[in-house]
C-alpha cells in the first residue's frame, strides 16, 4: 500500500488513491494531508476567506427527501416565507457589513408564481445594491427556461447539491417517484452550467448505506462535471425523518467530521482553483468546525443572516448552530474566529471562482 506522502507526490490521483486518503485513521497522516491541501490553497488562490450572506427565506418545500427536516411530510415544521421587503432589509444589512453577495435559499418549489416572484426579487435586489452585487440561488430543480430567466434577471451563481453521485444511494435517501429522480437532478445541474452560472454542487458525507468508494466517486464526479464551487459537509440526522430509522448504520459523529475535512482537502488537491465552502454543519459538530475547514482548503463562508425569528424553523438537520443569534452577532463572531486561525476575511471582494473564470475564458477565446 502506498504511503500518504507517496500518493500526494503523484501528478494525478486515481480512485484507489482517493479511497486511501479518505480512509486515513492515523492522525499524523491526516495532518499531513491537511497541510498539503492548505499549501495548494495558499499558492493557488491565497488565504482569504470570502463571505456569502445566507438568507433562508422560506422553508416551504414540495419535496419529501428522506433525510431533510423541512420535507413536505414533516408536519411538525412551522412554515414561513419572508416578504420581499424583509429580504431586501437583510441584503442591505449584508452590504452595510461589506458583503459582496448573498445566497437566496429555500425549499424546492416549482410553479409559475414562484418563478415570477424570484425574478421580481432579483430585480429589486439589483436596484437596492448595484449591478455587480453577486446573487447565488439555491432553489432546487427548475426548468431550463426558469434558470435562464433568473440568470437574465441578475443571478450569477447557482448551487444545486447532487447529495450523492451514486444513483443507487440516491434512491435510498429519496422517495421512489418522479419528483425525486436522480437523472432529473443531474440534468438540472447540466442546465445550470449550460445557462452560464458559476455552478455549484455538493454531497452529504457519512450517510447511512454510503461507502468510502461512493465518496471517492463523488469527488471524481465533481471534477468530471467541471464544477466551479462546492458545498459539502457531514450528514447530521434529524429525528423527524425516515432516514433516522437507520441511525444505527451511522459512523460516530467525530468520524463524520474528520472524513468531511479530508473530503475538503482531497477536493482542493484535485481541483486547486475552485471555491469550496466550509459549511455550517461542520460547526454543528465542533465549535471551530468551519475554521478547521478553512485550514483544510475551503475558502468560502456563508454566515446565516436570516432573521432570528425564522432561523429555528429552517432545520434541515438537528443541533444547527447560531439559531438564537441575530445577524450582527453572527458576523462579528465569525470574523473573530477566522482571525484566530490566521486567515483574513476578504471584504469588498467578490471572490468569484477562479476555476469559473478559466472555464469561461476557454469557451470565449
Amino acid at each position: 500500500m502506498n504511503s500518504v506522502s507517496e500518493i500526494l507526490d503523484k501528478h494525478e490521483l486515481s480512485k484507489q488513491n482517493i479511497v486511501r486518503l479518505l480512509s486515513i485513521t492515523d492522525k499524523g497522516e491526516h495532518d499531513y494531508l491537511i497541510r498539503k491541501a492548505y499549501s495548494i490553497k495558499e499558492t493557488t488562490i491565497g488565504t482569504n476567506a470570502y463571505l456569502r450572506g445566507l438568507i433562508e427565506f422560506s422553508n416551504q418545500c414540495q419535496k419529501n427527501c428522506l433525510y431533510c427536516g423541512i420535507r413536505s411530510g414533516n408536519h411538525k415544521v412551522t412554515k414561513y416565507s419572508l416578504t420581499d421587503e424583509e429580504i431586501i432589509q437583510v441584503v442591505e444589512l449584508a452590504q452595510k457589513n461589506q458583503f459582496t453577495g448573498i445566497v437566496l435559499q429555500s425549499g424546492e418549489i416549482q410553479n409559475a408564481d414562484f418563478t415570477k416572484r424570484i425574478t421580481g426579487l432579483l430585480i429589486k435586489i439589483k436596484k437596492a445594491t448595484n449591478a455587480e452585487f453577486r446573487i447565488t440561488l439555491s432553489l432546487g430543480e427548475q426548468s431550463l427556461e426558469t434558470y435562464q430567466e433568473w440568470f437574465d434577471a441578475g443571478a450569477q451563481r447557482y448551487l444545486l447539491r447532487i447529495e450523492t453521485s451514486s444513483e443507487e444511494l440516491y434512491r435510498k435517501i429519496h422517495p421512489d417517484n418522479e419528483l425525486h429522480n436522480y437523472k432529473t437532478r443531474l440534468k438540472c445541474l447540466e442546465n445550470i452550467q449550460k445557462t452560464g452560472y458559476q455552478t455549484g454542487t455538493g454531497v452529504m458525507i457519512g450517510l447511512p448505506f454510503q461507502t468510502i468508494e461512493n465518496l471517492a466517486d463523488d469527488l471524481l464526479f465533481i471534477r468530471q462535471m467541471d464544477i466551479d464551487m462546492v458545498g459539502m459537509g457531514p450528514y447530521i440526522e434529524h429525528t423527524d425523518t425516515p432516514l433516522y430509522n437507520h441511525k444505527d448504520l451511522l459512523m460516530p459523529i467525530m468520524d463524520r467530521f474528520n472524513l468531511s475535512i479530508r473530503m475538503i482537502a482531497v477536493l482542493r488537491i484535485l481541483m486547486p482553483s475552485i471555491n469550496i465552502a466550509s459549511t455550517t454543519a461542520l460547526q454543528s459538530i465542533v465549535p471551530f468546525g468551519r475554521e478547521i475547514g478553512l485550514k483544510a482548503g475551503a475558502n468560502v463562508l456563508m454566515p446565516n443572516l436570516t432573521p432570528e425569528k425564522y432561523k429555528s424553523h429552517y432545520l434541515l438537520y438537528e443541533n444547527k448552530p447560531c439559531i438564537d443569534e441575530e445577524a450582527d452577532e453572527c458576523i462579528d463572531c465569525l470574523a473573530n474566529k477566522v482571525k484566530m486561525v490566521g486567515e483574513e476575511i476578504a471584504y469588498d471582494d467578490y471572490g468569484d471562482s477562479k476555476h469559473f473564470t478559466k472555464r469561461k475564458a476557454s469557451f470565449n477565446p
